[in-house]
């Protein structure tokens, strides 16, 4: 049944919500047919709809009424579950959630790049459900994301000010957390007694709109090794002020090893084109793996779930099948982790990255770990993948290529099948771009095996590895 508010807007009752879509969205049909994606319910609901968009194809919509509770949920861990938009499926159990990730990965790979595929390897979950990260950036606010409760009501709301979590699609606001489930500790006694102390001292928090205030985002990294980096990002420079937070972070943490801080002044949060200064410890942390360190430093990218990494290292380098005598080529490299855990199967591993910093750190990491058979190159991936580039290192057994989001250049994708590597494995994070590049590919290549990894529990995020072989 359906009543008309408006042209835009309808009243959909007593839908059965049947599947689980894009972006953590799940999936109703209307009576009409059109699909109608909600961002408040878990598949098995029955619920009454109030939609908010309409497009020729779909609905957007949000469940108003339960009329039935699916099996699949379970009680969210978190207070702040809903409001922050973090764990966007801390309602439904994990083996649901793995069912899911892995139907939009062998979807989007049969729809998108419309690929034959072979039987698909079962999602490898995560043993850590919570608690799997090793990294968090919260923002200070002097004015606190309030609830419609709050506002309502006539009680004194008491502090305004805020360390936590930015409110999804809104840049200004940021909602105050006690305990966040995705970090294990110390790190929300830290950013809970950072807090405290800064109300304590009268320590101006940031406001965004107006660019005002002295405390504006606090980073903290933590690692397998029990190293603890902690980041503290300050609008302006008040040496008496800023010493007085720090030395409090200091020796109330003494497990801290390394402890930083930025001055950014400028209208975006991000510290890629700052300073980061040292203020106490090492500049860096290290992660392992097999004996392998990795050094860390602020501003270096590492997998955020550690204890998945390694897996997904694990699966790539079976998927790569090396046996000692093979030129690899690793693109999209980082900091060189894939490059260095494979290269001890490999004759030599050749890593191409377009961030300066990122070759900086593979380069130093390889000399720590004593491997000698791996080089790194910086520059734009579609520029410096080149012919001279090929005829320079040499032609590629197999490629590694694990690039960011939107997936790999045409252009790039062009030089693989010019280069026409035996193999081909291909790391991401995101399968629909993933299989827009597999068909671009398909003509030349065979998807030959298929493992999706959750690296982010609670969330509808899915990593996928896939084997491509050359067809004869």
């Amino acid at each position: 049944m359906s009543r008309k508010r408006n042209s835009k807007r309808k009243v959909f009752e007593h839908l059965e919500v049947i599947d689980a879509g894009a972006k953590g969205k799940t999936v109703a049909k209307a009576p009409d047919g059109k699909v109608v994606f909600l961002p408040n319910a878990v598949p098995g609901d029955v619920v009454d709809v109030q939609t908010f968009k309409k497009r020729k194809a779909y609905y957007e919509g949000k469940a108003t009424n339960f009329h039935k509770l699916s099996d699949k949920r379970v009680t969210p861990e978190c207070a702040y579950f809903g409001t922050c938009g973090g764990c966007k499926w801390q309602d439904m159990g994990y083996e649901h959630q793995l069912f899911y990730k892995q139907k939009e990965v062998v979807n989007n790979l049969t729809r998108i790049g419309h690929i034959e595929l072979p039987q698909v390897t079962p999602i490898l979950g995560s043993t850590q459900q919570y608690f799997y990260r090793n990294k968090m950036e919260f923002s200070f606010s002097d004015s606190r994301w309030l609830t419609q409760e709050e506002i309502q009501s006539d009680k004194d709301l008491g502090d305004r000010n805020a360390l936590g979590f930015h409110i999804p699609g809104m840049w200004d606001k940021i909602l105050d957390i006690d305990r966040c489930f995705l970090q294990r500790d110390p790190s929300n006694a830290i950013r809970n007694a950072v807090k405290q102390f800064a109300v304590a001292n009268n320590l101006e928090f940031f406001n965004t709109r107006q660019q005002t205030g002295f405390l504006r985002t606090m980073m903290i990294r933590t690692s397998s090794t029990g190293d603890i980096m902690v980041l503290v990002q300050f609008f302006k420079e008040d040496v008496e002020k800023r010493e007085l937070l720090l030395d409090f972070i200091a020796e109330a943490f003494p497990e801290i090893t390394s402890l930083q801080y930025v001055i950014n002044g400028k209208g975006n949060d991000t510290i890629y084109d700052q300073d980061v200064i040292l203020y106490k410890g090492q500049d860096h942390i290290f992660e392992e793996m097999e004996g392998l360190k990795f050094k860390i430093n602020a501003k270096s990218f590492y997998q955020t779930n550690s204890e998945q990494a390694y897996e997904l290292y694990k699966i790539t380098r079976d998927f790569a099948g090396l046996s000692g005598n093979e030129l690899v080529y690793d693109l999209y490299t980082g900091t060189g982790t894939i490059a260095q855990f494979v290269s001890k199967n490999a004759k030599k591993v050749v890593g191409v990255e377009s961030v300066p910093d990122a070759i900086i750190a593979a380069k130093e990491n390889a000399q720590l770990n004593n491997i000698n058979n791996v080089e790194f190159f910086v520059g734009d991936m579609k520029q410096v993948f080149n012919d001279e580039f090929i005829a320079t290192h040499g032609q590629p057994d197999v490629v590694i290529t694990d690039p960011p989001r939107d997936g790999m250049h045409k252009d790039v994708v062009a030089q693989l099948l010019n280069i026409g590597a035996e193999k081909i494995v291909y790391v991401s994070c995101n399968s629909a771009t993933q299989a827009r590049d597999l068909a671009l590919m398909n003509d030349m290549y065979k998807v030959t095996k298929v493992q999706p990894v959750d690296m982010f529990p609670q969330t509808f995020h899915v990593e996928n590895v896939v084997l491509l072989a050359k067809r004869n």
